[in-house]
């Protein structure tokens, strides 16, 4: 197994250009996307379908209206949107199919769907989807970075370092002995995630929760598996 890991949007952006076809994606968006989703799926949540933009949700919602709808921008809930982006809104959804558009969550997620498997990756459920990887044993797995707008972001960068040291016979490219080697620096995942700039911005404005709820490690038994521009969960 090698890893590899994709540190920036910019990168993101050309992830459809590139042959994945033999490729594992695992996209970390850890404040907030991910982290809602696996904690969505842990809570009974059937499918969820990412999408880029508002206008593509909202086509959805017309197709199939009893989904719920979703997401954020500038980390706020869209108009108009049944629920935004905290893990705490994920809860009480099960049986519920939920389409959710993101500023970077979804839009990474989507960028890596022509890969051979696409995982939905989370401090929440870092051990599953560690055994995910150890069971399949993909030749190549690319970690990819939702980031911050058009920016690098800490807390993704810290989960895929967390991740790489949970697979220690991997060889490693020069970005992902980075990212591990950033792990490092703090054994406390709550201090990276407070430390990161959307923890930060979050704890401004009163959803500090939401920094603690996506900073525990391995809380789920959960892995989502994208096929097809759907998430569901992937039985372990």
């Amino acid at each position: 197994m090698h890893i590899d890991v994709v540190l920036h949007p910019a990168e993101i952006a050309l992830l459809p250009a590139r042959d994945l076809s033999g490729t594992t994606c695992v996209v970390f968006d850890v404040l907030r996307a991910t982290s809602s989703m696996i904690t969505g799926l842990a809570h009974g949540v059937s499918e969820i379908h990412p999408v880029c933009t508002i206008e593509e949700a909202q086509a959805l919602k017309a197709r199939l209206p009893d989904v719920v709808l979703g997401g954020e921008r500038q980390s706020d809930l869209i108009p108009g949107f049944d629920i935004g982006n905290s893990p705490s809104e994920y809860t009480g959804l099960k049986g519920r199919r939920i389409v959710t558009t993101t500023t970077n969550g979804t839009v990474a997620l989507r960028a890596g769907e022509k890969a051979k498997q696409v995982l939905v990756g989370a401090l929440l459920n870092l051990g599953a989807i560690a055994a995910v990887l150890k069971a399949g044993a993909p030749q190549a797995v690319l970690l990819v970075c939702a980031g911050t707008f058009d920016t690098f972001a800490l807390e993704d960068a810290y989960a895929a370092g967390r991740l790489i040291a949970e697979l220690p016979g991997a060889s490693r490219s020069d970005a992902a002995q980075t990212v591990a080697a950033l792990a490092l620096q703090y054994p406390n995942p709550l201090e990276a995630l407070r430390l990161a700039r959307n923890g930060q911005a979050l704890t401004a404005t009163c959803r500090g929760a939401d920094v603690e709820w996506c900073a525990q490690v391995s809380r789920y038994k959960v892995a989502g598996l994208m096929e097809a521009a759907v998430i569901r969960p992937l039985p372990l």
